[in-house]
């Protein structure tokens, strides 16, 4: 698809209406999923080299940002999400010089949606104005995920150490005096480390994509400084500070996973520990006897059970009371 501001937001181009038209003003193409004429025609009307998916999912920081020319190329890993719902890495191109910014992706953005939404009714932007709008809104997308996080980790550390709630629904904290049930408990907090591990794998897509951005920032800052206004300039030099402390904050929450995921962990073999005692105790009370009646027990001459009608009978009715007794016991118990 092939998207051209001013027009971005009113009408999509074919490869066939800018070989007609050419540039005509625009100073924005946005290629999304382009089709091998879209990259040729755009190419041609350009002068522009368009980078591949391939060259876009190279991680080598001279692949990510470099020049050709007075063409600033550019990539970062933002964020998108799949048509399963599941956020995963999308692969950008900011193709930036004085004349036009040329964006190139694989994946629907809300960030650039956003950007030709506020673009409506702009007569003319300069390119690096909506490069600075584009890396703009993706901070503040990336602030948006690290809030979702921050929420998540509030829930889990809500689960984990919040004493006041009801068996049925959270763990009790130990030593609170309720009724610990352990599957239920280890059900949950399984459940827990399940959030907390998607949390972390938000923040680290996140933070991958705020260290680009920060860098393309920079970059843009000390290569394209003869041709971007200094009012830009400083609005780039505000992204890099934003991602520093989005950066900040991000660690912050790194903290709180690992915590969040030891306690959950700690929590966990508490419990085991104590039911392991508990039988422990069983087991070692139960020794004694045993070895009386392995001793004694077949010894005697006078047993009144061998006389028995039902003695044989009752002896397997025993063994499966004997049984059944302790497995209902740990049922009960919620051990099993």
């Amino acid at each position: 698809m092939l998207q051209a501001y001013p027009d971005a937001g009113d009408c999509k181009l074919t490869a066939a209406a800018l070989a007609e038209r050419g540039l005509a003003g625009h100073t924005w193409i946005d290629l999304q999923d382009p089709t091998p004429e879209e990259i040729a025609e755009v190419e041609r009307a350009c002068g522009l080299r368009v980078p591949s998916r391939a060259a876009l999912e190279e991680i080598e920081l001279t692949s990510r940002i470099r020049t050709e020319g007075d063409t600033l190329y550019m990539s970062a890993p933002l964020i998108a999400r799949s048509e399963e719902g599941v956020l995963v890495s999308a692969p950008t191109g900011f193709v930036l010089n004085a004349d036009i910014c040329l964006t190139v992706r694989f994946a629907s953005l809300a960030v650039f949606d956003v950007v030709k939404a506020d673009l409506v009714g702009v007569r003319r932007a300069a390119p690096a104005d909506i490069f600075a709008r584009l890396l703009e809104a993706v901070v503040d997308r990336a602030a948006d995920h690290l809030e979702v996080c921050a929420d998540q980790l509030d829930k889990a550390s809500h689960a984990i150490f919040r004493a006041d709630q009801s068996d049925d629904a959270k763990p009790s904290k130990p030593g609170s005096g309720k009724t610990h049930k352990l599957s239920r408990d280890t059900a949950l907090l399984r459940r827990v480390m399940i959030q907390i591990g998607r949390a972390s794998a938000r923040m680290s897509k996140v933070r991958y994509a705020l260290v680009c951005v920060s860098r393309m920032a920079q970059f843009a800052v000390d290569r394209g400084k003869d041709w971007i206004e200094p009012d830009v300039r400083e609005r780039l030099g505000g992204v890099r500070a934003d991602v520093a402390s989005l950066e900040q904050y991000e660690e912050h929450l790194l903290s709180r996973v690992q915590l969040l995921q030891d306690a959950a962990t700690a929590f966990i073999s508490i419990e085991q520990n104590d039911v392991v005692k508990v039988l422990t105790i069983a087991s070692v009370a139960g020794i004694p006897p045993v070895m009386v009646v392995g001793l004694y027990g077949m010894n005697f001459k006078y047993m009144p059970e061998l006389a028995w009608r039902f003695g044989y009978p009752y002896a397997l009715a025993l063994i499966v009371i004997t049984t059944l007794i302790p497995l209902a016991w740990f049922k009960w118990k919620d051990w099993m």
